[in-house]
């Protein structure tokens, strides 16, 4: 079975894909993977719509998005099989971390993440459980995550909001520390496989395969650990240090951040929903059933 698969982006947080395929358990699944780059996140969905690539992991964000905009057909996206089931993305700066409340965000240099929209998406309603107006906050949101390291480490901001291996990266050079950590809020629906109502028709026996293989991919984490994994995903991450990965790794296993299991977290899709729902970001609460696949149902 030949499969094309297309990463969202290059990510830390992405490593049971880049490990999954390494060992060789879509191989062992029968399965023959041809993995893709995309060249910006969210680019396979047209790729998707082209009948490029047959399927590809990404935020269930997409789906929704989409749905909102337009009723289910065979062409429309669905999503299956969770594998980053929390938020990656933490809160690092210089105020005390031992005190540390989101209100503080109020009166701070904040900076938020720009490549992507879900984290801020997510910490609005994070900051919106804390009773404060994300609309209150002076926020700094076209940087990226590096120039916002460098910007800590200069001074210039008190607080970033990144994912790994940013967050490693900061802690290594002094920039701050950890003060926030989203995962804390529990599930939330972050990164799953992603085709088209009519491929997963097309594909069922494939994705079938996939889906199996993921699934190895938590028993084997939990027998060998985050320092064997680094070695396993390291050439993924050419620019990034041993030690940086493991510190990585590490901090994702902690986290509880990967489930790698075929159902989607109910209470994870409701949390985005409501997420991108109170931000603006769409018009209606979306519904579990019409944007995930009836192999995922929870």
């Amino acid at each position: 079975m030949n499969i094309k698969l297309a990463e969202n982006f290059r990510a830390v947080f992405y490593a049971p894909f880049y490990a999954t395929h390494a060992l060789g358990l879509f191989a062992k699944e029968g399965l023959s993977i041809t993995l893709l780059d995309s060249p910006s996140p969210g680019a396979g969905i047209a790729e998707l719509a082209k009948g490029n690539i047959d399927v590809m992991w990404g935020g269930p964000l997409r789906v929704i998005k989409e749905r909102d905009q337009h009723p289910r057909t065979g062409s429309s996206l669905v999503a299956f099989c969770e594998v980053a089931a929390k938020d990656p993305f933490f809160l690092v700066g210089t105020p005390d971390p031992d005190t540390f409340q989101l209100s503080q965000l109020l009166k701070l240099k904040f900076a938020s993440v720009s490549e992507v929209p879900t984290p801020w998406l997510c910490l609005q309603e994070d900051l919106r459980d804390a009773g404060v107006d994300p609309h209150a906050i002076d926020r700094i949101p076209d940087r990226l995550m590096q120039e916002n390291v460098r910007a800590l480490l200069k001074g210039e901001i008190d607080v970033a909001q990144l994912f790994e291996p940013y967050v490693s990266q900061a802690l290594e050079q002094g920039a701050g520390q950890v003060l926030h950590a989203a995962h804390a809020r529990g599930y939330t629906a972050y990164t799953t496989f992603i085709s088209t109502v009519d491929g997963m028709k097309r594909n069922h026996d494939a994705f079938e395969a996939m889906i199996r293989a993921i699934e190895q991919f938590g028993p084997w984490l939990t027998q060998h650990g985050p320092s064997e994994l680094a070695k396993v995903v390291a050439p993924f991450y050419p620019d990034l240090s041993q030690d940086t990965l493991i510190s990585a790794m590490s901090r994702y296993q902690q986290a509880g951040l990967w489930t790698c299991r075929r159902v989607i977290s109910r209470v994870g899709f409701e949390r985005l929903g409501l997420s991108m729902l109170h931000s603006g970001y769409i018009g209606h609460q979306p519904d579990y059933e019409d944007c995930v696949a009836d192999c995922a149902y929870e």
